[in-house]
């Protein structure tokens, strides 16, 4: 039985091109990636005898035997633990809106669905939704109607968008935003729901969505119902 993780990737923008080939041959075909700054302090910068440099994040999915794969590979062959390369870690993933879409985020690795674990029993749950760009406002209207409050939207490119005519039956383009949307637990469902029906693949924003944990949070004052006097 396999897990399913959402595997983040800080890079020094010179190790991208490598790494990234390293998990194409891992079987990794669905990548996410945005532009970033390090913030390291100077005095860490001058013991390590770094500098301040642009950095690439990569989002992509990955089972839990891929993982381990990955975390081999890159500790032997790239030597990710050396200063200045980046570090690579994962989140546990609860939901994912649709069997295709599965199927494409997984595409050559062997994931094989199991129950959900008692991390994923939270109060909270963060929707990340990926879309063609251009169409946030679509998404967010879906999914305030469906009782969601505001949104994050990131900027991104995707790698493998190939692979979704197999799976999903449509072409996705390669410029994306990524909307990032905390909302309750017991609303996760209805939100993804709203989304996937208004702005999902047989719309324009061709939109692939999936939730992951909250295992604490604060700010969400408004998300919570008004105790009477």
């Amino acid at each position: 039985m396999s897990e399913l993780y959402m595997m983040v990737s800080v890079l020094n923008k010179y190790k991208v091109k490598k790494i990234s080939e390293f998990y194409g041959q891992q079987g990794i075909s669905v990548i996410m990636w945005m532009m970033a700054r390090g913030t390291a302090a100077g005095e860490i910068l001058d013991y390590f005898g770094l500098e301040e440099s642009t950095k690439v994040v990569l989002i992509s999915l990955v089972t839990c035997e891929t993982w381990g794969d990955v975390k081999k590979g890159l500790r032997e062959k790239l030597n990710i633990e050396v200063p200045g390369t980046g570090i690579v870690f994962i989140i546990p993933v609860s939901s994912i809106g649709g069997e295709k879409q599965l199927r494409f985020l997984t595409e050559r690795q062997n994931f094989v669905k199991g129950e959900e674990s008692s991390l994923k029993d939270t109060k909270y749950e963060l929707l990340i939704a990926i879309s063609n760009q251009g169409y946030t406002e679509l998404v967010m209207d879906a999914a305030r109607g469906a009782g969601a409050g505001g949104g994050t939207v990131v900027h991104a490119k995707g790698t493998g968008m190939e692979g979704a005519k197999k799976f999903l039956g449509v072409s996705l383009a390669e410029e994306k935003e990524i909307v990032l949307i905390v909302v309750k637990s017991v609303d996760k469902n209805s939100v993804m729901r709203a989304i996937m029906d208004e702005a999902g693949l047989e719309s324009k924003a061709r939109t692939i969505i999936f939730s992951l944990p909250v295992t604490s949070a604060l700010g969400m004052r408004l998300m919570e119902p008004v105790p009477e006097e």
